[in-house]
C-alpha cells in the first residue's frame, strides 16, 4: 500500500510540476520495491525517475536510470515496459541532438509495442519520431508519422496526444506552405488543448498561429497570438523556476559556504592581534581550509569523471544490445522473406514439373519430346537452386540437425555413383570406386548429409571432366575402438582450378569465372553447402588442384562402426505395390485452392487408379471429412479462409486416426513443430518427387487396409 501510495503521490506532484518532491516519492517507492524484490515495479520506477531527470535537464542521470530499467526489463522479459523505456531513451537522445540514435530507439520501441499488441502506445512514439523528423527538416516522414498518430489517437480517444499531433501537423503544413491545412490542424489542436487545459500544447499552438497569420500578412492577429504565447510562456517559466528551487538552494549553499569561510578568516584575523600563536593558528587554519577545499574539488571532479565514464559505458552497452536486437529482427525478417519467396516459387514449380511429367507420359510428338525434356530440366534446375539457397540459410542459422542412423557405407556410395553414372556417360567420363580393403562397411552416421556431400562433389567433378575419369576413394585415417575417421577423396582429370581460385572455392556463389558459369552451368552454391555439412558432421573439407591437370576434393569425417546384421534394405518401387492393393473403396480428399495444382494432383492419383474429391478451402475440408469416411486427406497449407493447419486441428478434434498429409510448398524445417502440433500424419513437400509421393501414399494405404482387415476379422 505504501508503494502504491507513493507512486500515486509522485504522479500528482508531477502534474503540479513539483518534480523534486516527485523524485523523492519515487526514490522511496524504489526502496520499498527492492525490499519486496518486485523487479517489474523497479524497472517502471527507474523509467519514471529518468523522465523527471530529463524534465529537469539532467540527461546523464536520465541515461543511467534508463539503463538500469532496461537491464531489469530484459532480465524478466517485461517487453511492454521495455518499449516505454526505449521510447523515453529516444526522447533523451533527441534532446541532445543525437537524432539517428533517437530514431533507432523509437523503432525498437515500436517493434516491442507491436509484438506485445499494444497499439495505443504507438501514438506517443509516432509523435516523438515526427518531432525528430521536423528537426531534420524531413517533413514528408514527419507528416506520415503524425497522420498515423492522429488515426490511433482518435481510435483510442487519447485527447492530449491528438492535440499534440494536430498542432505538430500544423507546424509541418506551415513549413511546407500548406497554409489552409496548417490553420485547420492547429485550430483543432488548440480547441482540444483548451477543453482539456493542456498548457504546453496551447503555448505551441499560439506560436504556430502567430506565424501563420504573419505569413498571411495579418499582423494584428499575429500580434494577438504572439502575446498569448508569451504570456503563457512566462507563466510556465515561473512555475519551472519555482520547481528548480533545489538548484537555487545549491547556489545559496555555495554562497553560504563562501561567506562562512570569509567570516572564519575575519575572526582569525581579529584573534591575530591577541597573540602570535593565534596568528600562526590562523595561517595554519586557512591553509588547512584551502587544502580541504582543493581536496573536495578534486574528489568532486574525479567523481564526476567516474560517473560520466560509467554512464558512457552503460549507454554504449545499451546501444550494443539494441543493435543486437535490430540484427536479430533483420535475421528474422530475412528468414520470413525466404520462407515466403520459397512458397511463392515452389507453388508454380509444382505446376511446371507436374505438367511436364504428364506430357512426357502422354506420348508427345517426337519433335516435342526435346522441348519437354528441356522444360523439365529447367524446372528441376530452378528447384535445386531454391533448395540450395535454403540449405545455406539453414546452415548459417545453425538450424541443421544431425540424424544419425545405421547404414552400409559402401552400398550408399555405390548408389550415389549409380545415380550419377548417366550424367558421367553423357560427358564420356568413367566413374571408379576404390573402397579400402578390410575397411568395415557398416557405420552409424547421418547418411543423408554424407550423400549430399558426395552428390555435390561427384556432380561437380562430372561437370568439369569430359572424356576422362573420376575416382571416388574411401580410406581410413585413424581408429580408436569403434570410432573411425574416414577420408573421402573425389579425384578427376578435368580442367583443374587455379591457385588463386582455390582460396574462394567454398564461398557462396563462388565459381572459377563468369565464363565457367556460362559454359558449365551451376549456381556456385554446391561447395559452400559441402563445407557447411562437413563442419556439421564435425569434419573438414579441402581441395588440391592444378590447372589443366585435374582436381582432388577431400572431406574427412568421424563415423561409428556398427554390426552389419541390423541393416535393412528399403524396397525401391511403390507404384506397382499400390496397384496390387484393393483400391475399390479407397477415398482420397484433395484440399487445394490452386486450380492447376488441383488438376495435376488429380491426374497423378488417377494414374495410380485412385479417385479423389477436391475442395478449395479449409472450411469445406472439415465439412467433407465429417460427412464422408476418407482414407487419406492431402491438405494444402496456405488457402483462403482458415489455413490447412487450422483445418487439421479441427479435424483432429473429432477424428484422431485419419491419415492427413500436409501437401505444402513452405520451408519444412521452419514449420515442423507447427505441423506436429496440428496433428499431420506426414508432410509431402511441393514440388514432390514421384517416388517419394508414391512411397508415402502406399505406406498410408497399406496401413489403412491392414487396419480394416483386422477390424473385419474381429
Amino acid at each position: 500500500m505504501n508503494l502504491e501510495n507513493l507512486i500515486v503521490q509522485s504522479e500528482l506532484e508531477i502534474d503540479r510540476g513539483d518534480y523534486y518532491n516527485a523524485k523523492e516519492s519515487l526514490t522511496k517507492a524504489l526502496a520499498i520495491s527492492e525490499q519486496l524484490e518486485d523487479l517489474q515495479t523497479q524497472g517502471v520506477l527507474h523509467t519514471k525517475i529518468a523522465r523527471i531527470e530529463y524534465t529537469v535537464e539532467n540527461s546523464d542521470k536520465a541515461f543511467l536510470s534508463l539503463t538500469k530499467a532496461a537491464e531489469i526489463q530484459r532480465e524478466i522479459s517485461d517487453y511492454a515496459n521495455l518499449a516505454i523505456t526505449y521510447n523515453m531513451r529516444g526522447i533523451v537522445h533527441s534532446s541532445k541532438g543525437e537524432y539517428q540514435t533517437a530514431l533507432d530507439y523509437f523503432t525498437s520501441a515500436k517493434t516491442k509495442f507491436e509484438e506485445e499488441d499494444l497499439e495505443r502506445f504507438l501514438v506517443d512514439v509516432n509523435i516523438n519520431e515526427a518531432k525528430v523528423y521536423i528537426k531534420l527538416k524531413n517533413y514528408d516522414e514527419a507528416k506520415e508519422r503524425l497522420e498515423q498518430a492522429i488515426i490511433l489517437a482518435n481510435k483510442y480517444d487519447l485527447q492530449k496526444q491528438l492535440s499534440t499531433a494536430l498542432i505538430y501537423n500544423g507546424t509541418v503544413m506551415e513549413k511546407t506552405d500548406n497554409i489552409a491545412s496548417a490553420f485547420e490542424n492547429t485550430e483543432k489542436g488548440i480547441e482540444i488543448a483548451t477543453t482539456n487545459n493542456i498548457s504546453k500544447n496551447l503555448m505551441d499552438g499560439y506560436l504556430i498561429m502567430s506565424n501563420l497569420y504573419e505569413k498571411k500578412k495579418d499582423y494584428e492577429n499575429a500580434n494577438i497570438f504572439i502575446k498569448k504565447h508569451l504570456k503563457l510562456t512566462d507563466s510556465l517559466l515561473n512555475i519551472t523556476q519555482d520547481n528548480f528551487s533545489p538548484e537555487k538552494s545549491a547556489q545559496l549553499l555555495k554562497t553560504y559556504n563562501q561567506a562562512e569561510r570569509q567570516e572564519l578568516i575575519s575572526q582569525l584575523s581579529e584573534a591575530d592581534s591577541d597573540s602570535n600563536i593565534a596568528r600562526l593558528t590562523t595561517i595554519l587554519s586557512i591553509g588547512l581550509i584551502t587544502i580541504l577545499s582543493l581536496l573536495t574539488l578534486s574528489l568532486y571532479k574525479n567523481n564526476n569523471i567516474r560517473l560520466k565514464t560509467n554512464n558512457m559505458l552503460y549507454i554504449k552497452n545499451d546501444e550494443l544490445i539494441v543493435a543486437k536486437e535490430k540484427a536479430e529482427l533483420a535475421s528474422k525478417t530475412k528468414a520470413n522473406f525466404l520462407s515466403t519467396v520459397t512458397h511463392e516459387l515452389r507453388t508454380p514449380l509444382y505446376a511446371v514439373t507436374g505438367l511436364t511429367n504428364m506430357l512426357l507420359d502422354e506420348n508427345p510428338k517426337p519433335e516435342q519430346v526435346q522441348h519437354l525434356k528441356s522444360l523439365k530440366f529447367s524446372g528441376e534446375y530452378l528447384l535445386t537452386f531454391i533448395n540450395d539457397i535454403l540449405q545455406i540459410n539453414k546452415i548459417e542459422a545453425n538450424k541443421v540437425e544431425l540424424d544419425p542412423e545405421q547404414f552400409n557405407l559402401k552400398n550408399k556410395v555405390e548408389n550415389v555413383i549409380s545415380a550419377l553414372d548417366n550424367s558421367a556417360k553423357t560427358n564420356n567420363t568413367q566413374l571408379h570406386l576404390n573402397y579400402e580393403e578390410n575397411l568395415p562397411e557398416s557405420f552409424v552416421a547421418d547418411q543423408l548429409k554424407i550423400s549430399q556431400i558426395l552428390i555435390n562433389l561427384i556432380g561437380n567433378a562430372i561437370k568439369f571432366t569430359k572424356d576422362g575419369d573420376i575416382w571416388v576413394k574411401i580410406s581410413k585415417l585413424n581408429q580408436n575402438n569403434d570410432q573411425y575417421t574416414l577420408r573421402f577423396e573425389i579425384a578427376d582429370n578435368g580442367i583443374g582450378i587455379s591457385k588463386e581460385k582455390q582460396e574462394h572455392m567454398f564461398e557462396s556463389f563462388s565459381q572459377g569465372s563468369i565464363q565457367i558459369n556460362r559454359k558449365y552451368g551451376g549456381t556456385g552454391l554446391g561447395l559452400s553447402i559441402v563445407k557447411g555439412l562437413a563442419e556439421i558432421l564435425k569434419g573438414k573439407v579441402y581441395v588440391k588442384s592444378e590447372l589443366g591437370k585435374g582436381s582432388s576434393f577431400f572431406f574427412e569425417i568421424p563415423l561409428t562402426y556398427a554390426p552389419e546384421n541390423v541393416i535393412k534394405k528399403e524396397p525401391n518401387s511403390h507404384a506397382k505395390k499400390i496397384e496390387a492393393l484393393d483400391l475399390s473403396n479407397i477415398k482420397i480428399l484433395v484440399v487445394e485452392d490452386n486450380k492447376i495444382n488441383q488438376m495435376i494432383t488429380k491426374k497423378i492419383l488417377n494414374k495410380m487408379n485412385l479417385t479423389c474429391d477436391i475442395v478449395e478451402n479449409g472450411e469445406d475440408a472439415v465439412e467433407h471429412v465429417k460427412k464422408t469416411n476418407y482414407n487419406v486427406v492431402l491438405m494444402d497449407i496456405h488457402m483462403p479462409g482458415i489455413s490447412g493447419i487450422e483445418a487439421t486441428k479441427i479435424i483432429r478434434s473429432f477424428d484422431k486416426d485419419l491419415t492427413i498429409f500436409a501437401l505444402t510448398a513452405v520451408t519444412l524445417e521452419d514449420k515442423m513443430q507447427e505441423f506436429d502440433e496440428a496433428g499431420f500424419t506426414d508432410i509431402i513437400s511441393k514440388p514432390f518427387k514421384q517416388e517419394d509421393f508414391e512411397k508415402k501414399l502406399y505406406n498410408a494405404l497399406k496401413k489403412n487396409q491392414s487396419t480394416s482387415q483386422a477390424s473385419v476379422e474381429e
